[in-house]
């Protein structure tokens, strides 16, 4: 498969600092077994504003995807997620959409690790030794699941239908309105 190169746009306003300096940049990626989605990005380079989405090429239904991860194979799997998706990880965290949320394409060690970097940054900001505690038994955990020795739930939930766990796996329904 040829990768198709980005459409890239410089010295665009940002919609944060107001200056010259924002990049956009679209990306069209055949990910196997789920289609063709359209990558996009703004970064600014003045003020470190960023925001990415995914969009499939193709209309689908709301879903919800479960995944258990019970080896280290399983690490491997790929991930699509919208920024209007939510991902759920039980007893360690949930990535909510929101203004912040960003959409993006990676495997189930990379979703891993972006909770890892959130847990940390908790752990050094924690005021309470209570906080740190918590902070520090879940990156444990993480630790644990990265070396294939625990096992851990991911669930994405995307109302866009947008997002995917693409392995035998997974577990997909149609997801209801809330």
């Amino acid at each position: 498969m040829v990768e198709e190169k980005p459409a890239v746009l410089h010295g665009q306003k940002c919609p944060m600092c107001n200056k010259d300096t924002l990049t956009l940049t679209e990306l069209n990626k055949d990910v196997p077994f789920f289609g063709k989605v359209h990558l996009f990005s703004m970064s600014c380079t003045s003020c470190k504003y960023h925001k990415s989405d995914v969009e499939a090429e193709e209309q689908k239904e709301p879903a919800k995807f479960t995944f258990e991860v019970s080896s280290k194979e399983d690490l491997d799997v790929r991930i699509v997620k919208s920024a209007e998706a939510t991902v759920k990880i039980p007893f360690i965290g949930d990535m909510t959409p929101g203004p912040a949320s960003n959409g993006f394409v990676t495997n189930v060690e990379g979703l891993i690790n972006r909770f890892k970097e959130q847990i940390e940054t908790l752990r050094d900001t924690a005021e309470e030794q209570e906080d740190r505690k918590k902070a520090k038994n879940m990156l444990k955990k993480i630790s644990k699941v990265l070396w294939g020795n625990e096992k851990l739930k991911i669930i994405i939930e995307d109302p866009t239908g947008n997002s995917a766990i693409i392995s035998d796996k997974a577990e997909k329904k149609k997801l209801g309105k809330k």
